[in-house]
């Protein structure tokens, strides 16, 4: 039965982490392939807003072509005696949750990355007109947060004026991100944690501290608070910070406990301020990835409106899958774009001394948080197109990791002069962790601890049961 009975579709908790394929959409807004999408809530006087009114500039959703990505905005006006500006980004937030709950309703990512498709079989059901949407989160969002007395809704279709108010709201966006610079981790006694996106991420906690945003880069240390004292028993909750374990790597007992038991028990430790050992968990909404490129023992930087190829050939979405779902892999690390303006960023692995190359349009949106002498000798996709000629541009520049290639530790040299240039084959069986290639159904995992291994042949056969 649904949660609501004028509604066509039913309206739960239980849709959260549902996916929408490309076949099955009845059409797709914002998204990938779509330049200008935004969603952005802002509070005003009671007087300025009228409770849940709808509007709909552009076509409505029964007139959008079929099987198409369109141009999407959100744009939520609330008004409540206990409202502050503060919030705003704790309720934008909330829209991701909210939309979840609609069967054949799709939500990812967040402010400016927008990506929802509905399906045809609820268009179908007659879930056909955003005032059906405007319907919906209107109760969702007055039963959950209270505080909320007049709430009104205006979506956007319509290109140019997405593209006119997509500017506004990015303004705002890094109106909201500088204020929250400037207090320090260590100036504090509590962090605060997420778990929004544990539908689609069941042992993700997000870790969020003033130095070190959301992955999703849509709240910060004082969103956080803001959120925990409206909503105490709500996704986003405090994190009493306890004894600092390692100040380097950032690591906190509290933090500890906390993801240990919002994950139950799968993630045990977290190490902030690293891509190695125990790195922050990632759920998929995040804004970047940093990516360890062993070539030349540096990291690139990838965010998701990167088109093309990284220097090492790989994808957004190819470093993506591989760093999302909430697991802790070494060598990648989920990441906001404010984080990179962060003096905690990749602190413990060298912070901007160890990045090696980024896009273009990253480069410009963070480089006054840049060391200045490090801006010219990082390279982007006009620079280099492969490793061979990152290598060569890394050299020209005079980039610090460069050095780190002439520090092998002696030990380790002798036993590379030590090591045969050829052994007997390796025979190595797997499971777990999926591979193209293989049948469908069948998985693999490598795990290789402790080893330096050069390896000019692997073959790996599917494992059968007996």
């Amino acid at each position: 039965m649904s949660m609501f009975e004028d509604i066509p579709v039913d309206v739960g908790v239980i849709y959260e982490g549902e996916r929408i394929r490309y076949r099955q959409m009845q059409v797709e807004l914002g998204g990938p392939r779509e330049k200008y999408k935004f969603e952005l809530v802002r509070v005003f006087p009671m007087d300025e807003v009228e409770d849940g009114k709808v509007t709909i500039i552009g076509p409505d959703l029964k007139d959008l072509e079929e099987g198409k990505n369109h141009p999407f905005g959100i744009y939520i006006k609330v008004a409540g005696k206990e409202l502050e500006r503060d919030l705003e980004g704790v309720i934008e937030r909330r829209i991701h949750e909210y939309i979840n709950y609609i069967e054949g309703f799709m939500h990812l990512n967040q402010r400016y990355d927008i990506h929802l498709r509905l399906s045809k079989k609820s268009f179908q059901r007659g879930f056909n007109t955003f005032k059906l949407l405007g319907k919906v989160l209107e109760r969702l969002f007055k039963s959950e947060l209270p505080i909320i007395e007049k709430i009104e809704f205006i979506f956007v279709t319509d290109r140019e004026k997405v593209k006119e108010m997509y500017e506004e709201a990015m303004r705002i966006y890094q109106e909201r991100d500088a204020r929250a610079r400037g207090l320090t981790d260590e100036e504090v006694d509590t962090f605060y944690g997420c778990t929004l996106c544990q539908s689609f991420a069941p042992t993700h906690v997000c870790v969020i501290t003033p130095q070190r945003y959301a992955n999703c880069g849509a709240i910060s240390w004082f969103d956080g608070r803001a959120a925990a004292r409206v909503d105490p028993k709500g996704p986003i909750f405090a994190i009493p910070k306890g004894k600092c374990l390692d100040p380097v790597k950032g690591e906190y007992e509290g933090a500890n406990k906390a993801v240990r038991d919002k994950s139950l028990g799968e993630i045990t430790r977290v190490w902030l301020y690293t891509a190695f050992g125990y790195p922050h968990t990632s759920c998929g909404c995040f804004e970047g990835c940093a990516f360890y490129i062993p070539e030349v023992d540096g990291f690139g930087i990838v965010d998701r409106n990167f088109r093309g190829e990284t220097v090492n050939g790989l994808t957004f979405t190819t470093i993506a899958d591989a760093t999302a779902g909430g697991r802790q892999v070494d060598g990648f690390h989920g990441l906001s774009i404010e984080y990179m303006r962060s003096k905690k960023f990749l602190q413990a692995d060298g912070g901007w001394s160890r990045v090696v190359w980024l896009p273009k349009s990253v480069k410009e949106r963070v480089k006054d948080f840049i060391p200045p002498d490090l801006v010219d000798k990082i390279a982007t996709e006009e620079d280099v197109s492969n490793l061979d000629e990152l290598r060569e541009f890394l050299i020209a520049r005079g980039h610090p990791v460069v050095e780190r290639w002439k520090e092998m530790p002696a030990e380790e040299a002798a036993v590379e002069a030590e090591r045969p240039e050829e052994g007997p084959a390796l025979e190595v069986s797997m499971e777990g962790l999926p591979m193209a290639g293989l049948p469908a159904g069948m998985n693999v995992k490598i795990i290789l601890k402790g080893a330096r291994l050069k390896v000019k042949k692997m073959i790996i056969k599917p494992m059968r049961e007996k």
